[in-house]
């Protein structure tokens, strides 16, 4: 099991060329989508989970690596 999470830390990064922060970038860019719809996905998220997301999206921001 702690494998399994060093693989997934290791691979789950923010990406430099995202737009705030790089955590939407770097999550699609882990399960191999468009950033946009990743964006996208936030932000109707935020809409209805408005604490939630932005609280998420800081923790992500905080704890991945950049690449």
């Amino acid at each position: 099991m702690r494998d399994q999470l060093e693989r997934l830390r290791g691979s789950l990064v923010r990406d430099r060329r995202g737009w705030i922060g790089g955590v939407c970038a770097g999550l699609a860019n882990f399960i191999n989508v468009d950033p946009t719809f990743v964006r996208i996905g936030v932000l109707v998220a935020a809409i209805f989970f408005p604490k939630i997301v932005i609280a998420s999206y800081i923790i992500a921001w905080l704890l991945l690596d950049k690449r």
